[in-house]
């Protein structure tokens, strides 16, 4: 088990994959070796990252899963650094959405209805 000291926790927030925006908190925690893994959860979803050589490629991890499946805007922000609460201290790092999940929102859903109703998108 980790001490408090070793456990820090951020922020993550962005648009889930039903399109509802959301922030849920990611708790990193690390090992004696100087590894770091990632546990997150969010309505039925629980993803846990494998071990990293630092905090920053842990989140880079669980944003990529994120993306798989489907979430977007997504960003994160340190929360806690061990039991020391930082509020809103911290700045946001954002993390670019893939080009496939980027096609989502109203501009992809008036080409979805233009290309239903006249069988091509617009020009």
């Amino acid at each position: 088990m980790h001490d408090a000291e070793s456990t820090n926790r951020y922020q993550v927030a962005g648009v889930d994959d039903r399109e509802r925006g959301f922030t849920r908190e990611a708790t990193i925690s690390g090992s004696a070796d100087g590894r770091y893994a990632l546990r997150f959860r969010y309505e039925r979803l629980v993803l846990t990252t494998t071990s990293h050589a630092s905090e920053a490629d842990a989140l880079r991890d669980l944003i990529h899963q994120l993306h798989q499946r489907g979430y977007t805007q997504l960003r994160t922000r340190l929360h806690f650094r061990g039991t020391v609460y930082l509020g809103n201290q911290e700045e946001w790092v954002e993390y670019p959405d893939p080009l496939q999940g980027q096609k989502r929102g109203w501009k992809a859903w008036i080409r979805r209805l233009w290309k239903k109703d006249f069988g091509e998108s617009p020009g």
